[in-house]
């Protein structure tokens, strides 16, 4: 018995195949080469050089960190309602300052107030108080430190969560701040809502402690290096920093974190950056390890040529990977087309690497961006079976106490209290004489607008009793 694949021999024909993968798939793949927008379409810029906005000096100084920096490069594209509505947000519900790169800020829609309203970089890098939630602006449980970074501190900055891996804050500036940073208690400037936390330790004695920790620490083989950014530490401060873990034998793994590979590419472009990438990819590779660059990416407008150039001289250094690790963001990037754009931008046009896409943290002021675990669901499987399998980003819940786990490995979930619960299979070291650690549930919360009206109305009443 055989099986006709194709019961009218014809059909495959007379239809283009472009055309009928566009009517038949739910998403149709087009490569879309990369688009540098021109900045001299803002009012502020019209006379910036190329060799200007390619310099990262440059972009550095034009950062724009205040409304009357916003008002001097949008010239009159901007109703002054959006003025007034970001002047509130600062005022009453910003977690992070304001920061942007003229990078990035290039690449948002400009045409009009609302097409700039709709922008999805926009919407999670400049939010204004329109974005939030009025009903739920903050989840009951939201938290500074949602993820309890802090507690897990071996040395001050160094969060030792899982067994093998550590997590290394050396600063907490970034060369641009997004809205929902998961570390809006550390990171960043004070604002008028949150009293940002500071480091005690002098950054050398920090950085020569938490080194000395991995050095006794032999169980410990994966160093993220981040921050803040680290494209924000003097070059030859973060060389030192990674030369030194590379000294460590059982060092197998480094990371370096920098949302600053797309939002200031011109950094990472720059010859000390570039020498000095090569000298430590040359360490790595004769030791036997593995270093990579982890950016943020979240929208697939972001991904210029200029980020393209940026990780292709980074991956031409010798070094292992550069990866996106993107944050799921209502209104950025919460349906399969634009999560299959963003992955393909990355992939085919700059090399990097899909990897992760978190669920949004349960910070403060975060509701309007965060989806419910069966959304995240939803999109996982939306998106599989078009991308590579190993360019398929997972997305996970970064859960309380537990780490990042696979949406679909909930242990159970109430759907209509929007509570999902979660087991692990190691300890922090806030648990190693806890032996209950391994069979505890941990629990994590959708936001409550997602929820049926009789789990509203439940969230409603736990509120009014507390």
């Amino acid at each position: 018995m055989t099986t006709a694949l194709h019961p009218d021999p014809d059909a495959a024909v007379r239809t283009p195949v472009a055309d009928r993968d566009a009517a038949r798939q739910p998403y149709a793949y087009r490569r879309r080469p990369l688009e540098e927008p021109d900045w001299r379409r803002l009012p502020g810029w019209r006379d910036v050089t190329d060799a200007d906005w390619e310099s990262a000096q440059w972009q550095r100084a034009h950062c724009v960190k205040n409304i009357r920096q916003l008002r001097a490069v949008m010239g009159d594209l901007l109703d002054e309602s959006f003025y007034a509505d970001l002047v509130r947000d600062q005022a009453e519900r910003a977690t992070m300052s304001m920061l942007l790169p003229p990078q990035m800020l290039n690449t948002m829609d400009t045409s009009s107030t609302e097409a700039f309203y709709a922008d999805p970089v926009r919407r999670y890098m400049l939010p204004v108080l329109s974005d939030r939630r009025t009903d739920w602006p903050s989840h009951p449980y939201a938290t500074r430190d949602s993820l309890h970074e802090a507690e897990m501190w071996a040395v001050e900055g160094l969060t030792h969560r899982y067994p093998t891996k550590v997590l290394a804050e050396l600063l907490p500036t970034c060369p641009q701040y997004c809205g929902h940073c998961t570390r809006m208690d550390l990171v960043g400037n004070s604002t008028p809502n949150v009293d940002k936390h500071k480091f005690t330790i002098r950054p050398p004695d920090r950085h020569e402690a938490m080194l000395d920790y991995l050095r006794r620490t032999p169980g410990v083989r994966d160093v993220v290096v981040s921050g803040g950014d680290v494209a924000n530490l003097p070059w030859p401060r973060l060389e030192s920093f990674v030369g030194a873990l590379l000294d460590i034998d059982n060092i197998r793994d480094i990371r370096l974190a920098s949302k600053a590979l797309m939002g200031l590419p011109q950094h990472w472009l720059q010859d000390e950056v570039r020498a000095g990438m090569e000298r430590l990819a040359a360490k790595a590779n004769q030791r036997g390890v593995q270093i990579a660059i982890h950016t943020h990416v979240n929208a697939a407008r972001s991904v210029t040529p200029l980020v393209a150039k940026a990780a292709r001289a980074m991956l031409d250094t010798g070094i292992r990977d550069v990866r996106n690790q993107g944050v799921l963001l209502r209104g950025v990037n919460d349906s399969p087309a634009e999560l299959l754009d963003l992955s393909f931008a990355l992939l085919d046009e700059a090399g990097i690497m899909p990897y992760y896409l978190y669920m949004c943290d349960m910070i403060p002021s975060s509701e309007h961006w965060r989806l419910a675990v069966w959304e995240a669901q939803e999109l996982q499987h939306a998106i599989m079976g078009y991308l590579p399998g190993f360019a398929t980003p997972r997305i996970v819940c970064d859960v309380p106490y537990v780490g990042k786990r696979w949406v679909h490995q909930l242990a159970d979930y109430d759907r209509e209290r929007g509570v999902s619960y979660w087991t692990k299979n190691y300890r922090t070291g806030l648990e190693l004489s806890d032996p209950d650690a391994l069979t505890r549930q941990y629990e994590y919360y959708d936001p409550i607008y997602t929820l049926p009206d009789r789990g509203r109305e439940w969230w409603r009443e736990q509120a009014e009793a507390a």
